[in-house]
């Protein structure tokens, strides 16, 4: 479980860092970046730079939601790392809304910079992102209801709710430590998107209980898998030691 949730969570953060930010900048005229687990920085910025972020994790959301609609339910730790890998790129996307307009920082408060009235902006941002956020909890507790249990216990979703929103905490704060921006990013960013962004995985549970009071389980229980564990042991490291370092491509 704990190596699952961990590629879940590298998954996001490449998307979110990588393919979002990192390939528009690159797209738009960037000539150096320097991308970590905690942030892409780079000699230009643009809005869409800003905003691609938080876009391209819903887009993904959205696509895994879609495969686990086609997926066999004979398959449950493959449905168990669709379901977390979308968890992480619906909350980090819808949370990044509600992160900026509360603090007027992060991704979106750059995106709305300048435009007035400011406080507006910022207050469709918190009522996008809490709205947003909410429908997404229901998403992936829908796509959750399988896994419980036949007795209506919380012991089983609770396991597989919480079990990824620690490793998860832990993983993104160790490959922070370690960045070229400083403590700052590790405080600011690594912490608000993983223990902040996942806090919906804490609710899931009770929110899935009362989905599903009439339907019976459908998912196997997730066996030990070598071959996830070494993959998840891999990625991890990767994460940590390279890109927890950051990388820099210039032209």
């Amino acid at each position: 479980m704990i190596a699952i949730s961990a590629l879940a969570c590298i998954l996001q953060d490449l998307l979110h860092e990588g393919l979002g930010h990192g390939l528009t900048a690159w797209l738009t005229g960037a000539h150096r970046l320097t991308m970590s687990t905690v942030a892409l920085q780079s000699d230009i910025e643009t809005r869409w730079i800003s905003a691609n972020g938080t876009l391209v994790n819903l887009l993904a959301g959205g696509i895994l939601w879609l495969l686990l609609a086609r997926l066999r339910p004979d398959r449950p730790a493959m449905r168990y790392f669709l379901v977390l890998a979308m968890a992480g790129n619906l909350f980090t996307g819808t949370g990044y809304f509600l992160y900026s307009g509360v603090f007027d920082f992060g991704d979106w408060a750059a995106v709305i910079r300048g435009l007035q009235p400011h406080w507006l902006w910022r207050l469709g941002l918190v009522f996008v992102g809490a709205a947003s956020y909410y429908a997404s909890m229901r998403i992936v507790a829908g796509s959750l209801k399988p896994f419980r249990s036949e007795d209506g216990s919380l012991r089983r979703l609770r396991r597989l709710s919480w079990t990824p929103y620690l490793s998860d905490g832990t993983l993104a704060v160790l490959a922070g430590l370690l960045n070229p921006a400083g403590w700052f990013y590790v405080l600011a960013s690594a912490v608000p998107s993983t223990l902040g962004a996942n806090a919906g995985l804490l609710g899931l549970p009770r929110m899935v209980r009362e989905l599903a009071r009439t339907e019976r389980g459908q998912v196997a229980p997730i066996r030990r898998s070598a071959a996830w564990i070494a993959a998840g042991v891999v990625a991890s490291l990767l994460f940590v030691l390279v890109l927890g370092r950051g990388l820099t491509w210039s032209r």
